[in-house]
């Protein structure tokens, strides 16, 4: 594509004179700007992408992929078999959940009580995991798993006493009444998402039914995947058994969030990548002006026989791997923040007494990051393709220069 003789006349107009020194901080800048653009550009998607991810984790790990509710109908054994049957690979159990009030120590918070069997194998695998005080075989009758957040909220702690209010009423001589029932508290769990850690209740599900005064037949069937990704697939065909049921996923609850977090990504990588353009620009002025003191020496190349073409080659490839290897740095720039960008952000936080990123704000403990090669591979084409639009642009125009007067009085 390149002869030798243009790749060695390329190589040395990016060692421009020292009475060209101008052009040689033209050049170091272009390098810089693109560099960096791409850098900022790899690191902002990484934690984008980062966050994304553990936000999908915590969600998928802490709800269920699906959930099927009763919409007025009685949920039976025979359906239930006949999921099981159809679907091998999937985890079923029955839960109940309510809107609720906790109070105590003469304070009170709107809540979610959630009933569970803890016999499930996805019921013990998440306490194995999150509980931090106390114990799944204690999660008996009258008793609750509380979050670390509420338990912090309500100075609570495990063996405390509370009292769990909910919508249904009971009759009284003085009047209808919201039913409440005592409960102690079993055990804490801590999920490192705040919004879960202070806003959810577990209890028994009998104990669910009973407060919220239901039946077996108005239990939830929740439903858990290998591939939580296929959760919306497992629906259409779920609801084809029975569509008398209300079926939805994880991804129906969250979909407003995860539209948003995708618009956001798109619209980071547009506004970022006008850095890259802008460095570009560099390349655009530094070309132009390099070819317009070189008119003498290319004046001297078509006189011992390069042509036009030849001659745009050589000045394109010029800003062509100014382009390259600053994308190419900035790749590897990139990556390596991005891998490092806790213990960066940890630096930072000390030498300035600053919380970069408030776990409280963000419902993550640290700050993520996700390498997408297919991202990266992205970045490094668009960089690119601005690199080769910024380089042919003043190359395109020697043809329209008139070299020969360069050589009139030589």
């Amino acid at each position: 594509m390149f002869t030798r003789a243009e790749r060695l006349i390329s190589l040395r107009n990016l060692r421009p004179k020292k009475k060209e020194g101008f052009l040689k901080i033209i050049s170091i800048f272009s390098f810089l700007g693109i560099m960096l653009g791409v850098a900022i550009l790899i690191i902002v998607m990484s934690v984008m992408n980062g966050f994304k991810t553990d936000l999908t984790n915590k969600i998928l790990g802490l709800n269920p992929h699906i959930v099927i509710e009763p919409n007025s109908f009685k949920i039976d054994n025979n359906y239930i078999s006949k999921l099981k049957k159809d679907f091998k690979k999937i985890t079923i159990s029955k839960t109940y959940s309510g809107e609720g009030i906790v109070i105590s120590n003469d304070k009170a918070k709107g809540v979610i009580l959630k009933g569970i069997d803890k016999k499930e194998h996805n019921i013990s695998e998440f306490f194995d995991n999150f509980l931090s005080q106390g114990d799944l075989k204690d999660f008996n009758s009258n008793k609750i798993f509380i979050g670390s957040e509420l338990a912090f909220n309500l100075n609570l702690k495990k063996g405390d006493a509370i009292n769990l209010m909910t919508s249904s009423f009971v009759s009284t001589p003085i009047g209808n009444l919201p039913k409440q029932e005592n409960f102690k508290v079993a055990g804490v769990f801590t999920t490192g998402f705040i919004e879960f850690d202070q806003n959810i209740i577990f209890l028994n599900i009998e104990d669910a039914l009973s407060i919220f005064d239901k039946t077996s037949e108005d239990q939830n069937i929740e439903i858990y995947l290998e591939d939580p990704l296929r959760a919306n697939f497992y629906k259409d065909k779920i609801q084809k058994i029975n569509e008398n049921y209300f079926i939805y996923t994880w991804s129906d609850l969250n979909k407003s969030l995860f539209s948003a977090l995708k618009v956001e990504r798109n619209v980071m990588f547009i506004i970022l990548s006008l850095i890259i353009i802008v460095a570009a620009f560099n390349i655009v002025s530094g070309l132009t002006i390099l070819i317009k003191n070189k008119t003498k020496e290319i004046a001297i190349l078509k006189t011992l026989g390069l042509n036009n073409k030849s001659i745009k080659k050589i000045f394109f490839l010029t800003g062509l791997t100014i382009g390259f290897f600053a994308t190419l740095s900035g790749i590897i720039l990139g990556i390596l923040f991005s891998i490092n960008i806790e213990k960066i952000r940890i630096l930072l936080s000390k030498v300035f007494n600053f919380e970069i990123f408030p776990s409280d704000i963000y419902f993550l403990e640290e700050l993520p990051y996700e390498i997408n090669f297919s991202s990266i591979f992205i970045i490094f084409v668009v960089s690119l393709t601005i690199s080769i639009i910024a380089s042919y642009l003043p190359a395109n125009k020697i043809s329209k220069m008139k070299t020969f007067r360069a050589l009139r009085y030589e």
